[in-house]
Protein backbone atom coordinates (compact mmCIF):
# COMPACT_ATOMS: atom_id res chain seq x y z
CA UNK A 1 0.00 0.00 0.00
CA UNK A 2 1.17 3.44 -0.43
CA UNK A 3 0.61 5.44 2.89
CA UNK A 4 1.12 9.09 2.74
CA UNK A 5 2.09 11.77 5.59
CA UNK A 6 1.10 15.47 5.44
CA UNK A 7 2.14 17.96 7.52
CA UNK A 8 -0.18 19.25 9.95
CA UNK A 9 -1.50 22.59 8.57
CA UNK A 10 -3.74 23.23 11.99
CA UNK A 11 -2.93 26.26 14.42
CA UNK A 12 0.16 25.27 16.18
CA UNK A 13 0.14 21.70 15.38
CA UNK A 14 3.31 20.25 15.78
CA UNK A 15 2.94 16.80 15.39
CA UNK A 16 3.49 14.16 12.91
CA UNK A 17 1.42 10.90 12.09
CA UNK A 18 4.43 8.67 11.91
CA UNK A 19 7.53 8.50 13.59
CA UNK A 20 10.55 7.35 11.45
CA UNK A 21 10.48 4.09 13.23
CA UNK A 22 6.96 3.60 12.42
CA UNK A 23 7.77 4.17 8.88
CA UNK A 24 10.58 1.73 8.80
CA UNK A 25 7.90 -1.31 10.18
CA UNK A 26 5.89 -0.44 7.09
CA UNK A 27 8.23 0.02 4.75
CA UNK A 28 9.88 -3.67 5.94
CA UNK A 29 6.51 -5.15 5.40
CA UNK A 30 6.64 -3.99 1.58
CA UNK A 31 4.58 -0.79 1.82
CA UNK A 32 5.86 2.21 0.35
CA UNK A 33 5.72 5.85 2.84
CA UNK A 34 5.62 8.76 1.20
CA UNK A 35 6.48 11.94 4.27
CA UNK A 36 5.79 15.69 3.02
CA UNK A 37 8.67 18.47 3.67
CA UNK A 38 9.53 19.00 7.10
CA UNK A 39 6.47 17.21 8.17
CA UNK A 40 7.80 15.58 11.44
CA UNK A 41 10.72 18.51 11.94
CA UNK A 42 8.52 20.18 14.73
CA UNK A 43 8.38 17.02 16.51
CA UNK A 44 12.11 16.34 16.21
CA UNK A 45 12.04 14.07 13.01
CA UNK A 46 14.02 16.00 10.28
CA UNK A 47 13.58 15.12 6.75
CA UNK A 48 16.75 12.83 6.77
CA UNK A 49 15.55 10.50 9.45
CA UNK A 50 13.07 9.27 7.91
CA UNK A 51 14.80 9.24 4.37
CA UNK A 52 17.54 7.20 6.23
CA UNK A 53 14.47 4.39 6.34
CA UNK A 54 13.40 4.01 3.22
CA UNK A 55 10.71 6.98 3.17
CA UNK A 56 10.18 9.14 0.21
CA UNK A 57 10.17 12.98 0.83
CA UNK A 58 7.36 14.86 -1.08
CA UNK A 59 7.46 18.78 -1.06
CA UNK A 60 3.82 19.63 -1.03
CA UNK A 61 0.88 18.76 0.52
CA UNK A 62 -1.09 18.19 -2.51
CA UNK A 63 2.16 15.46 -4.11
CA UNK A 64 1.58 13.46 -0.90
CA UNK A 65 -2.70 13.27 -0.98
CA UNK A 66 -1.97 12.77 -4.81
CA UNK A 67 -0.19 9.55 -4.50
CA UNK A 68 -1.22 8.05 -1.35
CA UNK A 69 -3.65 5.13 -0.93
CA UNK A 70 -3.83 5.56 2.83
CA UNK A 71 -3.73 9.46 4.36
CA UNK A 72 -2.17 9.07 7.89
CA UNK A 73 -2.59 12.30 9.66
CA UNK A 74 -3.22 13.66 13.64
CA UNK A 75 -5.65 16.45 13.62
CA UNK A 76 -9.24 16.01 10.90
CA UNK A 77 -8.42 17.85 7.65
CA UNK A 78 -9.24 21.48 7.44
CA UNK A 79 -11.22 22.85 5.05
CA UNK A 80 -8.16 23.98 2.55
CA UNK A 81 -7.21 19.73 2.37
CA UNK A 82 -11.41 18.80 1.71
CA UNK A 83 -10.47 19.45 -1.63
CA UNK A 84 -7.49 17.28 -1.87
CA UNK A 85 -8.85 13.62 -0.48
CA UNK A 86 -10.09 11.35 -3.21
CA UNK A 87 -12.95 9.14 -3.60
CA UNK A 88 -11.87 6.03 -1.99
CA UNK A 89 -8.79 7.37 -0.07
CA UNK A 90 -8.77 5.65 3.48
CA UNK A 91 -7.97 8.85 6.12
CA UNK A 92 -6.81 7.27 9.17
CA UNK A 93 -7.01 10.39 11.70
CA UNK A 94 -8.38 11.87 14.42
CA UNK A 95 -11.70 13.31 13.37
CA UNK A 96 -14.36 14.25 16.55
CA UNK A 97 -16.94 14.65 13.45
CA UNK A 98 -19.42 14.76 16.16
CA UNK A 99 -18.43 18.38 17.21
CA UNK A 100 -18.26 19.87 13.66
CA UNK A 101 -20.74 19.49 11.04
CA UNK A 102 -19.10 21.13 7.91
CA UNK A 103 -16.08 18.27 8.19
CA UNK A 104 -18.83 15.66 8.52
CA UNK A 105 -20.37 16.83 5.46
CA UNK A 106 -17.29 16.99 3.56
CA UNK A 107 -15.78 14.03 3.86
CA UNK A 108 -19.33 12.78 3.11
CA UNK A 109 -19.27 15.09 0.15
CA UNK A 110 -15.77 13.47 -1.24
CA UNK A 111 -16.79 10.06 -0.95
CA UNK A 112 -13.24 9.05 1.42
CA UNK A 113 -12.96 6.19 3.79
CA UNK A 114 -12.80 7.80 7.07
CA UNK A 115 -11.23 5.60 10.14
CA UNK A 116 -11.38 7.74 13.06
CA UNK A 117 -9.00 6.75 15.82
CA UNK A 118 -11.33 8.25 18.49
CA UNK A 119 -13.50 5.75 17.95
CA UNK A 120 -11.64 2.43 17.49
CA UNK A 121 -12.76 0.46 20.64
CA UNK A 122 -11.47 -2.73 21.95
CA UNK A 123 -14.10 -5.24 24.07
CA UNK A 124 -13.79 -3.73 27.17
CA UNK A 125 -14.77 -0.28 25.89
CA UNK A 126 -11.53 1.03 25.73
CA UNK A 127 -9.98 3.37 23.37
CA UNK A 128 -6.51 2.27 22.26
CA UNK A 129 -5.78 5.34 20.31
CA UNK A 130 -7.14 7.55 22.08
CA UNK A 131 -6.02 6.82 25.32
CA UNK A 132 -2.25 8.03 25.12
CA UNK A 133 -3.25 11.62 23.91
CA UNK A 134 -5.70 11.97 26.49
CA UNK A 135 -3.11 10.64 29.24
CA UNK A 136 -0.81 13.74 27.85
CA UNK A 137 -3.83 16.24 27.78
CA UNK A 138 -5.14 15.31 31.07
CA UNK A 139 -1.54 15.63 32.52
CA UNK A 140 -1.32 19.07 30.41
CA UNK A 141 -4.75 20.07 31.38
CA UNK A 142 -3.21 20.40 35.18
CA UNK A 143 0.22 22.33 34.03
CA UNK A 144 -1.94 24.69 31.87
CA UNK A 145 -4.18 25.26 34.95
CA UNK A 146 -1.40 26.11 36.86
CA UNK A 147 -0.25 28.38 34.82
CA UNK A 148 -3.23 30.33 34.08
CA UNK A 149 -4.09 30.67 38.14
CA UNK A 150 -1.44 33.32 37.86
CA UNK A 151 -2.79 37.27 38.87
CA UNK A 152 -0.74 38.44 35.40
CA UNK A 153 -3.00 36.41 33.15
CA UNK A 154 -6.09 37.21 35.05
CA UNK A 155 -5.71 33.87 36.85
CA UNK A 156 -6.80 34.14 41.05
CA UNK A 157 -3.27 34.51 42.03
CA UNK A 158 -3.30 30.77 43.70
CA UNK A 159 -0.53 28.59 43.71
CA UNK A 160 -1.56 24.69 43.42
CA UNK A 161 0.19 22.97 45.83
CA UNK A 162 0.12 26.21 48.68
CA UNK A 163 3.38 26.60 51.08
CA UNK A 164 3.66 26.08 55.08
CA UNK A 165 1.12 28.26 56.40
CA UNK A 166 -1.12 28.84 53.39
CA UNK A 167 -4.05 26.56 52.30
CA UNK A 168 -3.40 24.55 49.05
CA UNK A 169 -5.14 25.16 45.60
CA UNK A 170 -8.75 23.10 45.33
CA UNK A 171 -9.03 21.37 41.85
CA UNK A 172 -12.46 19.68 40.61
CA UNK A 173 -12.14 16.84 37.46
CA UNK A 174 -15.65 16.29 36.15
CA UNK A 175 -14.91 12.61 34.51
CA UNK A 176 -12.85 9.97 36.02
CA UNK A 177 -11.86 8.44 32.74
CA UNK A 178 -8.35 8.28 31.22
CA UNK A 179 -7.96 12.35 30.84
CA UNK A 180 -9.44 12.56 34.47
CA UNK A 181 -7.50 10.21 36.20
CA UNK A 182 -4.22 11.87 34.79
CA UNK A 183 -5.22 15.42 35.19
CA UNK A 184 -5.85 14.72 39.09
CA UNK A 185 -2.78 12.59 39.65
CA UNK A 186 -0.96 15.72 38.31
CA UNK A 187 -2.85 17.56 40.28
CA UNK A 188 -2.15 15.63 43.70
CA UNK A 189 1.12 15.46 42.69
CA UNK A 190 1.71 19.09 42.91
CA UNK A 191 -0.10 19.19 46.52
CA UNK A 192 -3.23 20.62 45.45
CA UNK A 193 -6.85 19.39 47.44
CA UNK A 194 -8.60 17.66 44.36
CA UNK A 195 -11.93 16.54 44.09
CA UNK A 196 -12.63 14.15 41.14
CA UNK A 197 -16.22 13.39 40.02
CA UNK A 198 -18.06 10.65 38.37
CA UNK A 199 -21.18 8.73 37.12
CA UNK A 200 -19.51 5.20 37.62
CA UNK A 201 -19.99 3.87 41.16
CA UNK A 202 -17.11 0.96 40.18
CA UNK A 203 -14.92 3.36 38.54
CA UNK A 204 -14.84 6.36 41.50
CA UNK A 205 -14.65 3.11 43.88
CA UNK A 206 -10.96 2.11 41.96
CA UNK A 207 -10.01 5.64 42.54
CA UNK A 208 -11.09 5.84 45.54
CA UNK A 209 -8.09 2.80 46.25
CA UNK A 210 -5.63 4.10 44.15
CA UNK A 211 -5.42 7.69 44.46
CA UNK A 212 -3.28 9.58 47.46
CA UNK A 213 -4.94 10.55 50.14
CA UNK A 214 -5.51 14.47 49.17
CA UNK A 215 -8.22 13.59 46.00
CA UNK A 216 -11.86 11.96 47.39
CA UNK A 217 -14.32 11.08 44.96
CA UNK A 218 -17.99 12.12 44.95
CA UNK A 219 -20.69 11.14 42.13
CA UNK A 220 -21.37 13.73 39.54
CA UNK A 221 -24.61 15.26 39.77
CA UNK A 222 -25.91 18.83 39.32
CA UNK A 223 -26.34 19.07 42.73
CA UNK A 224 -23.07 18.46 44.19
CA UNK A 225 -21.51 20.23 41.05
CA UNK A 226 -23.23 23.36 42.14
CA UNK A 227 -21.67 22.78 45.61
CA UNK A 228 -18.55 22.27 44.67
CA UNK A 229 -17.66 25.30 41.89
CA UNK A 230 -17.85 28.15 44.47
CA UNK A 231 -14.93 26.77 46.44
CA UNK A 232 -12.61 25.93 43.64
CA UNK A 233 -9.50 27.17 42.28
CA UNK A 234 -9.52 25.17 38.62
CA UNK A 235 -12.40 22.99 36.80
CA UNK A 236 -11.33 20.51 34.56
CA UNK A 237 -13.56 19.01 32.09
CA UNK A 238 -12.85 15.79 31.48
CA UNK A 239 -15.95 13.94 30.10
CA UNK A 240 -16.14 11.64 26.95
CA UNK A 241 -18.83 9.96 25.09
CA UNK A 242 -17.13 7.92 22.05
CA UNK A 243 -18.17 9.90 19.06
CA UNK A 244 -20.52 11.74 20.29
CA UNK A 245 -21.02 15.39 21.80
CA UNK A 246 -20.23 15.94 25.23
CA UNK A 247 -22.27 16.78 27.68
CA UNK A 248 -22.53 20.39 28.87
CA UNK A 249 -22.17 19.82 32.81
CA UNK A 250 -20.67 23.10 34.04
CA UNK A 251 -23.53 25.70 32.06
CA UNK A 252 -23.66 29.52 31.52
CA UNK A 253 -25.70 30.47 34.71
CA UNK A 254 -22.65 28.43 37.06
CA UNK A 255 -20.15 31.36 36.14
CA UNK A 256 -21.61 33.42 38.62
CA UNK A 257 -21.29 30.69 41.87
CA UNK A 258 -17.48 30.63 40.70
CA UNK A 259 -15.19 33.14 42.22
CA UNK A 260 -13.39 35.56 40.07
CA UNK A 261 -10.26 34.10 38.82
CA UNK A 262 -11.31 30.58 38.58
CA UNK A 263 -9.62 29.00 35.81
CA UNK A 264 -11.87 26.14 33.43
CA UNK A 265 -10.01 24.02 31.45
CA UNK A 266 -12.07 21.75 28.83
CA UNK A 267 -10.44 18.93 27.42
CA UNK A 268 -13.62 17.62 25.66
CA UNK A 269 -13.82 21.05 23.39
CA UNK A 270 -12.53 18.76 20.70
CA UNK A 271 -15.61 16.75 20.95
CA UNK A 272 -17.98 20.04 21.94
CA UNK A 273 -17.11 20.42 25.04
CA UNK A 274 -18.90 19.99 29.06
CA UNK A 275 -18.50 23.57 29.87
CA UNK A 276 -21.27 25.62 27.96
CA UNK A 277 -18.96 28.63 27.42
CA UNK A 278 -15.89 27.13 26.30
CA UNK A 279 -15.04 27.51 23.01
CA UNK A 280 -12.29 26.16 20.81
CA UNK A 281 -9.01 28.02 20.92
CA UNK A 282 -5.43 27.66 20.09
CA UNK A 283 -2.21 27.53 21.21
CA UNK A 284 -1.73 30.89 19.81
CA UNK A 285 -4.15 32.50 21.71
CA UNK A 286 -5.04 29.43 24.12
CA UNK A 287 -7.48 31.42 26.68
CA UNK A 288 -10.68 33.92 27.10
CA UNK A 289 -12.61 35.62 29.59
CA UNK A 290 -15.96 35.47 30.19
CA UNK A 291 -17.65 36.83 33.66
CA UNK A 292 -13.84 37.09 35.07
CA UNK A 293 -13.80 33.60 34.77
CA UNK A 294 -10.72 32.36 32.55
CA UNK A 295 -11.54 29.56 30.10
CA UNK A 296 -8.66 27.27 28.47
CA UNK A 297 -9.82 25.45 25.27
CA UNK A 298 -7.11 24.40 23.17
CA UNK A 299 -8.67 21.51 21.08
CA UNK A 300 -5.09 20.35 20.27
CA UNK A 301 -3.47 20.28 23.50
CA UNK A 302 -0.65 17.69 23.50
CA UNK A 303 0.64 19.46 19.91
CA UNK A 304 2.63 21.58 22.56
CA UNK A 305 4.59 18.67 23.81
CA UNK A 306 4.63 17.21 20.05
CA UNK A 307 7.96 14.73 20.80
CA UNK A 308 6.51 12.84 23.51
CA UNK A 309 2.50 13.27 21.89
CA UNK A 310 3.84 11.80 18.35
CA UNK A 311 5.97 8.43 19.81
CA UNK A 312 2.82 8.24 22.33
CA UNK A 313 0.94 8.46 19.09
CA UNK A 314 2.27 5.72 16.53
CA UNK A 315 3.28 3.22 19.46
CA UNK A 316 -0.37 3.44 19.51
CA UNK A 317 -1.81 3.41 16.27
CA UNK A 318 1.07 1.81 14.50
CA UNK A 319 -0.25 -2.06 14.83
CA UNK A 320 -3.41 -0.90 13.10
CA UNK A 321 -1.62 0.81 10.55
CA UNK A 322 0.38 -2.39 9.21
CA UNK A 323 -2.78 -4.66 9.91
CA UNK A 324 -4.78 -1.83 7.11
CA UNK A 325 -2.00 -1.39 5.14
CA UNK A 326 -1.22 -5.75 4.73
CA UNK A 327 -4.81 -5.96 4.61
CA UNK A 328 -6.48 -3.17 2.88
CA UNK A 329 -9.25 -1.28 4.87
CA UNK A 330 -12.36 -3.52 4.28
CA UNK A 331 -10.55 -6.83 4.86
CA UNK A 332 -8.74 -5.33 7.83
CA UNK A 333 -12.29 -4.07 9.33
CA UNK A 334 -14.12 -7.38 8.72
CA UNK A 335 -11.58 -9.43 10.49
CA UNK A 336 -10.84 -7.19 13.23
CA UNK A 337 -14.23 -5.76 15.34
CA UNK A 338 -11.62 -2.87 17.11
CA UNK A 339 -10.97 -1.38 13.65
CA UNK A 340 -14.73 -1.79 12.73
CA UNK A 341 -15.76 0.26 14.96
CA UNK A 342 -13.50 3.46 14.04
CA UNK A 343 -15.50 3.34 10.84
CA UNK A 344 -17.15 6.61 10.67
CA UNK A 345 -18.00 7.54 6.72
CA UNK A 346 -17.49 5.07 4.11
CA UNK A 347 -18.12 6.67 0.56
CA UNK A 348 -20.75 9.11 1.39
CA UNK A 349 -22.70 7.01 3.98
CA UNK A 350 -22.36 7.61 7.81
CA UNK A 351 -21.57 4.83 9.71
CA UNK A 352 -21.40 5.65 12.46
CA UNK A 353 -24.92 5.97 14.94
CA UNK A 354 -23.53 8.93 17.13
CA UNK A 355 -22.12 11.05 13.76
CA UNK A 356 -25.65 10.68 12.26
CA UNK A 357 -27.28 11.40 15.14
CA UNK A 358 -25.96 14.46 15.87
CA UNK A 359 -26.75 16.40 12.95
CA UNK A 360 -29.87 14.31 11.79
CA UNK A 361 -28.07 12.33 9.53
CA UNK A 362 -29.11 9.08 7.75
CA UNK A 363 -27.49 5.99 9.21
CA UNK A 364 -26.13 3.36 6.98
CA UNK A 365 -25.06 -0.18 9.02
CA UNK A 366 -20.83 0.12 8.11
CA UNK A 367 -22.28 -3.75 6.99
CA UNK A 368 -23.34 -2.90 4.05
CA UNK A 369 -19.51 -1.92 2.74
CA UNK A 370 -18.33 -4.71 4.50
CA UNK A 371 -19.93 -7.76 2.91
Amino acid sequence: MIIGVPIEIKNNENRVALTPGGALELIKRGHTVYVQDNAGFNSGFPNELYESVGAKILPTIEAVYDIAEMIMKVKEPIESEYKLIKEDQLLFTYFHFASYEPLTKAMIENRSVCLAYETVEKADRSLPLLIPMSEVAGRMATQQGAKYLEKPIKGKGVLLGGVPGVSPGRVLVLGGGVVGTQAAKMAAGLGAQVTIMDINLDRLRYLNDVMPANVVTRYSSEVNIRELIPIMDLIIGAVLIPGAKAPNLITRDMLKDMQKGTVLVDVAVDQGGCIETCKPTTHENPTFIIDDIVHYCVANMPGAVPYTSTVALTNATLPYAIELANKGWKKACNENRELELGLNVIKGDVVYKAVAEAFDLPYVDVKKHLN
